[in-house]
């Protein structure tokens, strides 16, 4: 079984665009929804149509963009100029020295996946903005909520690396994957994502399908990032990212033999079989 989510929708018209066509067109069978993305209040409604697309909630208190609370309300997720924390590692360093309040995690979080749900459509996941639901205080929020809203399973990611980055990934995904369980969400076993990030194309895309293949788990997942060419609102996003190469990779007969190829049957979050014992 095989996840192919697109994150970021709402982030921008193409982008959103991108992720739809990937679905209708391709492999893509899941996308994680962006709340305070500046494209979301025009391209939110745009998923009613898509009764197949898996929707979960990507839950951001990282990054360029405000967020849907005023600083009165949380201002320990705000720095000096106002903002959120720009990358996850401004956050990480914050949280260490105890400068980030939960109860405003809970809060801005809180409004995000409500602000989602206001469209009717079933919530099939939650994760987070630049993978912030690895960090303790952060997992805690994203898991309690996954079971106050009745919201089935979350994302943990993977990175097999030997390098600093994979390590620490490795060991708060492992921290994750034992909370999830515990709380009773489901998860994808094994995922690719953290380390191509941006990048795929039809080279990488088959190799790391054989990649996930070969490691024998009943449910895995592919995080993409597929978007439109020319769109001139990711200009504030400055991430590297190929949105237009991993758009064309996902569409096509080449990503729909290289699914074939190896073996996997394409699924959302909501295909993910109920922890033992529940």
């Amino acid at each position: 079984m095989l996840i192919v989510n697109a994150d970021d929708y709402g982030l921008t018209e193409g982008i959103s665009r991108g992720i739809l066509h990937a679905h209708r067109e391709g492999v893509v069978t899941s996308t994680s929804v962006i709340a305070i993305g500046p494209a979301y209040p025009k391209v939110s409604s745009w998923l009613a149509d898509e009764d197949e697309l898996g929707v979960g909630v990507h839950l951001a208190a990282v990054g360029e963009d405000p967020p849907l609370l005023t600083a009165r309300e949380i201002p320990t997720l705000l720095g000096k100029r106002g903002q959120l924390c720009e990358s996850y590692s401004e956050f990480v360093g914050r949280a260490l020295l105890g400068r980030v309040d939960p109860e405003e995690l809970r809060l801005e979080f809180t409004a995000q996946l409500e602000c989602v749900q206001e469209l009717g459509v079933p919530i099939t996941h939650l994760d987070a903005h630049q993978h912030l639901q690895l960090w303790p205080s952060v997992c805690r929020v994203v898991l309690k909520l996954a079971t106050d809203f009745d919201i089935p399973a979350v994302r943990v990611p993977r990175f097999r690396s030997f390098n600093p980055i994979g390590l620490g990934v490795t060991l708060l995904g492992w921290r994750l994957a034992r909370a999830a369980g515990r709380a009773g969400l489901r998860f994808p076993l094994d995922a690719v994502g953290i380390e191509c990030a941006g990048r795929m194309d039809e080279e990488m895309l088959p190799q790391v399908l054989a990649r996930l293949a070969a490691r024998h788990q009943p449910a895995v997942e592919l995080t993409v990032h597929p978007g439109e060419g020319d769109d001139v609102d990711r200009s504030r996003y400055h991430w590297g990212y190929r949105w237009e190469d991993e758009l064309a990779a996902l569409v096509g007969p080449v990503a729909v033999r290289a699914v074939a190829h190896a073996g996997f049957t394409l699924a959302t979050y909501a295909d993910l079989p109920a922890p033992a014992g529940t």
